[in-house]
């Protein structure tokens, strides 16, 4: 069984950052795939950025929509996955959810275990 906390949310100007993070409890976290997808009124839950292991080699995906503006890393020995938001826009506006699986990649179905969410609002 695996819990997932985000935090870092907020309020934020166009252009400005945010760093999100998504805190886990459980030993097998670390070999575990993390997503971050979000979810704005109205629209369906979207993926954001990944992060797998294959071996000692990291992958990292990205959506085209962040690429460039958006960094996925983690940390195992904190049992931490960090999603690092900037230029941000206001189509940005969303609930963020970080999410972990075995094996996962930028499908929802895919993930097994998810967080509470976090919300972060861009303004013009």
């Amino acid at each position: 069984q695996v819990q997932l906390v985000e935090s870092g949310g907020g309020l934020v100007q166009a252009g400005g950052s945010l760093r999100l993070s998504c805190a886990a409890s459980g030993r097998t976290f670390s070999s575990y795939a993390v997503g971050w997808f979000r979810q704005a009124p109205g629209k369906e839950r979207e993926f954001v950025a990944a992060t797998s292991l294959s071996g000692a080699y990291t992958y990292r995906y990205y959506a085209d929509s962040v690429k460039g503006r958006f960094t996925i890393s983690r940390d195992n020995a904190k049992n931490t996955v960090y999603l690092q938001m900037n230029s941000l826009k206001p189509e940005d506006t969303a609930v963020y959810y970080c999410a972990a699986s075995p094996k996962g990649d930028y499908r929802v179905a895919e993930y097994d275990y998810w967080g509470q969410g976090t919300q972060v609002t861009v303004s013009s």
